[in-house]
């Protein structure tokens, strides 16, 4: 997938999500703030959090049945309606009276018609569509929960919609339930958005990080997207995470035993032997955690798309070679691991020359701007190609290699930046010998650029690639070129590792996992990491460097470490939503947040 900033502009549209009730039923719908109308009387974590006073208790009722299109809205073959609560059955009678329950889990055929009144062939809403029902509490949200998989119609999908709040008023005798014979309250409203997926996290189907893996699913566009989201939809990232936190507890636990009962216990080894200990574990812990760190921006990059900027002179061949690459798209495409699918979104922008301009041209004001833009836009890439040319001498000897003290500078500062480079110089076709030339632009390519490395030097020939396209394998040395951008991505989309002698038995999806890190896990885990570092600023490396004597002299401040241990393991608990970790309700809402109705 190829995306272009600058001059070229983007291929792609803002999206818009179903985020709203349908006309006719927002009226009925009361819509309370999004943690209210979520809320489950039953569920271990609401009560959890309502007995640390995280969340008010909710306004709608606790018995409350919700449902939504599931499927996009709009004319389609199948529309998927999804209802969840406690009174799915009771919708099932209404909708489908005097039918049999279907058999759990089974697709039934069935009939839909209007609520309250003798089925016949005028009250058919749907004369064909397939009901299951699963109940709770192995369901998606943990409930029970009904589909109905109607015909796509919007005006089937509207009635369908429409009937379903009727139905618990219209059920059994005809008389409304105690809960919704109150005027304010419904016992069925239309869903919120993500507010089927905030159930699963209530009724503990699913975490955190595994609700963030599935948005990023819904989201995914290219197949390394994919990849990543697919992964972080399992449990292994989240039970890492608590591994790591219940590890700190422990050592938590201890360093605040050494407090309490130091002086009545005996313990096995001595008090310093003991603290060093626990340094040495959060030490491998920090470890792998920076290591998470480190990877997460790795796996941003995946999703996010790797920005490109080509930077060079005017006429140095950029525009041509942006040409070349987005015309060759399955050039650049390899079913090699670790390349599939990355998005790819090149700039191509102003040329870089000095003010002066040289040949009496001025650089106007317009032009200054564009240069200045240029550069920052290279600053906030993550690979520049930089576009060196082969220029006539004016005396018409052998052409030679035109290096733009404006380019050169700008190439500088990236490098010093840490930014990925390659060098490509164009149109070595007009070297009559190009093997010598090519050693001698190296060379004075080198000469400024002593960070570039031989092998990041290019040589290529838009035009050879243009006009000879039909008479060779490689015209232009185009193909050679991407391969060597190919390379440059396989690098930057491969994760860290650990060092071979930390653990023998660990496999490559410990670190293949970690690339789906999100965003809002890593600054968590960054967080923790800081926390970490404190801890470690306190406790000496080596066994021996630190006495019993130290301790009690107040060397080591030992409340001060078993508190930096706390935090960190409340980072933690931000990130899989378990623990004490203060905003729950904060965190879910920028989660939730971005989830369309119906999931």
């Amino acid at each position: 997938m190829i995306r272009t900033f600058g001059l070229v502009a983007s291929r792609w549209g803002a999206k818009t999500l179903f985020h709203r009730a349908p006309a006719h039923l927002r009226a009925s719908c009361l819509i309370p703030s999004q943690w209210e109308r979520a809320s489950l009387k039953n569920s271990p974590r609401y009560l959890a959090s309502l007995s640390q006073n995280l969340v008010r208790p909710p306004v709608q009722s606790e018995d409350s049945t919700i449902f939504a299109l599931s499927t996009a809205p709009g004319k389609s073959a199948i529309a998927i309606i999804r209802i969840s609560g406690p009174h799915c059955k009771q919708i099932y009678q209404s909708l489908c009276p005097g039918r049999p329950f279907p058999k759990p889990r089974y697709a039934t055929l069935r009939s839909l018609h209007e609520p309250g009144r003798p089925p016949s062939e005028s009250t058919a809403l749907d004369s064909g569509a397939l009901v299951l029902y699963f109940p709770a509490p192995q369901t998606v949200t943990g409930e029970d929960l009904l589909e109905l998989h109607v015909h796509g119609g919007p005006a089937i999908v509207k009635a369908v919609l429409g009937a379903i709040p009727k139905c618990v008023e219209q059920s059994g005798s005809g008389q409304r339930t105690e809960l919704s014979s109150l005027p304010s309250i419904s016992p069925i409203r239309y869903a919120e958005a993500g507010e089927f997926t905030r159930r699963a996290f209530l009724n503990n189907r699913l975490d955190i990080p595994q609700i963030e893996a599935l948005g990023e699913t819904l989201d995914a566009e290219t197949e390394q997207q994919r990849q990543l989201a697919v992964q972080g939809t399992v449990s292994s990232l989240s039970s890492r995470y608590e591994a790591w936190r219940q590890q700190l507890l422990e050592a938590r636990g201890e360093l605040e035993a050494l407090i309490d009962f130091s002086e009545d216990q005996h313990f096995d080894e001595s008090i310093g032997d003991f603290v060093v200990s626990i340094g040495t574990q959060i030490r491998r812990l920090l470890q792998q955690i920076n290591l998470h760190v480190e990877n997460a921006a790795k796996g941003e990059l995946m999703r996010n798309g790797i920005k490109i900027a080509l930077l060079g002179a005017p006429n140095a061949g950029k525009s041509s070679l942006l040409n070349q690459i987005v015309g060759r798209e399955a050039a650049i495409v390899s079913n090699e691991q670790g390349t599939q699918g990355i998005s790819l979104i090149f700039g191509d922008m102003a040329g870089l020359r000095s003010a002066s301009g040289g040949a009496g041209r001025i650089v106007g004001a317009i032009e200054t701007e564009g240069i200045r833009r240029a550069k920052a836009r290279a600053l906030e890439s993550d690979v520049v190609i930089v576009v060196l040319s082969l220029e006539d001498a004016p005396d018409g000897h052998t052409a030679s290699i035109f290096l733009e003290p404006e380019v050169i500078e700008a190439t500088q500062t990236c490098l010093d930046q840490g930014k990925n480079m390659l060098v490509v110089v164009n149109k070595i076709d007009k070297a009559a010998t190009s093997s010598d030339v090519r050693e001698q632009c190296i060379q004075a390519v080198r000469e400024k650029l002593p960070d570039i490395q031989r092998s990041d030097i290019l040589f290529i020939s838009c035009e050879e690639a243009q006009t000879r396209m039909m008479e060779e394998s490689d015209p232009g040395n185009i193909q050679t070129f991407l391969g060597a951008l190919q390379q440059l991505f396989k690098r930057m989309a491969a994760p860290s590792r650990l060092p071979t002698d930390y653990d023998a038995h660990i496999g490559n999806s410990y670190y293949t996992e970690s690339l789906g890190v999100t965003y809002r896990q890593k600054a968590n885990l960054e967080l923790c990491a800081e926390s970490l570092r404190l801890f470690l600023d306190q406790i000496p490396q080596a066994a021996g460097g630190i006495h019993d004597a130290s301790i009690e002299n107040g060397d080591v401040d030992i409340v001060m470490a078993a508190e930096n241990l706390r935090q960190a393991a409340d980072c933690l608990s931000k990130i899989t939503g378990r623990g004490d970790s203060g905003d729950v309700e904060e965190v879910l809402g920028v989660v939730f947040e971005k989830f369309c109705v119906g999931k």
